[in-house]
């Protein structure tokens, strides 16, 4: 997969984004997801949503805070979870999906999963 230099400063920003966004939490599907973003500089904390023993469980936890960033993949079960959890926090609290669609326009579809942002680390080491 060809890298270019715009999508590394592009992952760095957007990790930079992140990092600065402390009212909001952040939520993955996994382990592999957290330790990705974790390995591109993400310092604050990650929920894993398959921790969290259900969609019920989550979303009671999730309603806590104001505003929750979903960054679930981009395959079926991604993002038939999406769909269930807008549904149910609708009038709750704020899911913002911009980081993820932000994420989509950086790597320009290339990547569909969380856990593949692994492959900018080495890249941004370098830069």
């Amino acid at each position: 997969m060809e890298i270019l230099s715009e999508e590394i400063y592009q992952i760095k920003n957007f990790i930079s984004s992140l990092n600065s966004d402390k009212d909001s939490i952040i939520v993955v599907e996994g382990k592999k997801d957290e330790f990705a973003l974790k390995s591109l500089g993400y310092k604050h904390n990650i929920v894993q949503f398959h921790s969290l023993s259900g969609l019920t469980n989550f979303v009671d936890f999730a309603s806590t805070y104001k505003n929750v960033i979903l960054l679930f993949d981009s395959d079926h079960k991604g993002k038939s979870l999406t769909r269930k959890i807008i549904e149910r926090l609708e009038r709750r609290t704020r899911v913002d999906l911009s980081h993820k669609r932000r994420l989509t326009q950086i790597t320009r579809g290339k990547i569909h999963t969380i856990e593949e942002l692994s492959l900018y680390e080495k890249y941004l080491i370098e830069y």
